[in-house]
């Protein structure tokens, strides 16, 4: 048997090396979000985050039109995994972030694994088997390890926080299942591109009223580069990395190697 060309070896590796950036990517979000939501409420965060990140991908992407020709079905998707994975979700893991700790939203964060695997096989991408099992429980067991479980904070204080970043997890797991053909089909940036657009025009009215309640001068320059950060690297980065890895991989296999949000 011949041995694989270093080509084909690059090929197989690649969307695996893209879904470890996205985890390190994804890594920063709690810290830097912490950052802001202490100047910041949450709901105005998350409307800078994803109208930020929607014109940053529509400059990327430049040419919008072609998905305008989608059938209604696809459309009716897209809208869905909008609503699922940019807009209900981000709001959800925010406010949890704002009620609980970076520890236990991490934690809390190694339930989208099992989401993901149940979700995927109710729409027949997976199977259960033994090797995913173990997969999920050894990536989830590490990030355990390294936190130590030890330092969470499972007090009443942090319950509903606690709460939001599963319900989260839930949210972004059906998300990524749901979002793989119309990657495939469509391409990553495309897709990605009208999920941020769509969802930056649903958070646009309440990101407005929400801003204009807080007193944005006496917000710091710290603040608007940490919001910049989270625009740009656990948000463009993170996402567009996540829909390129999943049009190569199956849905589950992003949570065995790189996960949310």
């Amino acid at each position: 048997m011949e041995n694989e060309s270093p080509a084909w070896n690059l090929s197989r590796l690649a969307p695996h090396l893209a879904l470890i950036a996205v985890q390190i990517l994804f890594g920063t979000w709690p810290i830097f979000g912490k950052v802001v939501l202490k100047s910041m409420s949450s709901t105005s965060l998350v409307s800078c985050r994803l109208t930020g990140a929607a014109f940053a991908f529509a400059l990327l992407q430049r040419k919008l039109t072609p998905l305008l020709k989608m059938p209604k079905r696809d459309l009716s998707w897209l809208l869905l995994c909008s609503m699922l994975g940019v807009v209900g979700n981000q709001f959800l893991y925010v406010k949890g972030l704002s009620l609980t700790t970076v520890i236990n939203t991490t934690l809390l964060s190694t339930t989208i694994p099992v989401f993901t695997l149940f979700v995927s096989i109710v729409f027949g991408y997976d199977r259960i088997s033994l090797r995913r099992l173990l997969g999920i429980a050894l990536a989830a067991g590490g990030v355990v390890y390294l936190l130590n479980p030890a330092r969470a904070d499972l007090s009443t204080q942090t319950t509903i926080g606690n709460l939001l970043i599963v319900g989260n997890s839930l949210l972004y797991a059906a998300y990524i299942v749901i979002s793989k053909d119309l990657f495939e089909r469509y391409g990553a940036l495309n897709v990605i591109t009208w999920i941020f657009v769509v969802g930056s025009l649903v958070t646009i009215p309440v990101g407005v009223y929400s801003l204009r309640q807080e007193h944005l001068p006496a917000v710091r320059t710290t603040v608007w580069l940490a919001i910049a950060f989270i625009i740009i690297f656990p948000t463009v980065g993170a996402y567009y990395l996540n829909a390129w890895a999943l049009t190569r991989v199956s849905p589950s296999t992003v949570f065995h190697t790189g996960g949310e949000l």
